[in-house]
């Protein structure tokens, strides 16, 4: 269940924004105040802000910036509500970090379906940041799909994880026994051997020519080599 956070002094329209959004099915929280809501937002990042311009003491403009240079808040939507319904107003709040603006008073259907659009697409954004890519290959990690060349592979648990988690180290080499605590836990004690057949049949899942992109470096471990790495692809 999205979470959102309501940030407007006006009781009212704060309690009316509280039941509508629960309606709608959302998880809603509501403050009086910037200064309350920050504190929140830092400790506990919703999905998506709903945040009123005029406010006692921090303004909403001053809050909205301040999410935006908090490293890890910087992409949460926010919709700033208004009274202010001059095209510079506009312009001033949309260029200080909202995603969307309504002018009061407004309808709670128009904010219900603006709410929806922004965290559907903000969600397809956090899918392609999770997507993993390089050398043919491409994980999301969101829905764990792989995709070697163009086509689907379906691979075990723990293949998923050692490939995940050499793409994630791609050019290191990684150490056998980094990779069994990792993947297998630290109080693993089996056989060794497991880490190089898993290993094995994930090259061959990958196919003849994307398995070459794991390297056995003997003695020490395993490399992912990609020519190139990034984020990409749809999940």
């Amino acid at each position: 269940m999205e979470r959102i956070c309501i940030i407007e002094d006006d009781e009212n329209i704060r309690n009316l924004l509280l039941i509508a959004l629960e309606g709608f099915g959302y998880q809603a929280e509501a403050f009086e105040t910037a200064e309350e809501g920050l504190d929140r937002i830092r400790k506990s990042p919703p999905d998506l802000v709903v945040l009123d311009w005029m406010l006692p003491g921090i303004s909403g403009v001053a809050a909205m910036k301040s999410i935006r240079q908090t490293k890890g808040l910087q992409h949460i939507p926010i919709i700033m509500l208004t009274a202010k319904d001059k095209e510079l107003d506009k312009v001033t709040g949309l260029d200080s970090g909202a995603d969307d603006y309504m002018v009061k008073p407004f309808g709670v259907l128009e904010l219900a379906a603006r709410i929806r659009g922004l965290l559907r697409r903000a969600g397809q954004g956090r899918c392609l940041e999770e997507t993993l890519f390089g050398g043919g290959i491409s994980v999301c990690q969101k829905t764990r799909e792989v995709i070697s060349g163009n086509r689907n592979v379906e691979l075990t648990l723990k293949e998923y994880e050692l490939l995940v988690y050499l793409m994630k180290n791609d050019f290191r080499v990684v150490p056998r026994e980094e990779l069994l605590n990792q993947i297998w836990g630290y109080e693993y004690d089996g056989e060794s051997r497991t880490l190089d057949m898993h290993i094995r049949t994930l090259r061959q899942k990958l196919g003849e020519e994307h398995g070459l992109v794991i390297k056995t470096v003997r003695g020490v471990g395993y490399r992912f080599i990609a020519e190139e790495k990034g984020v990409g692809g749809r999940c």
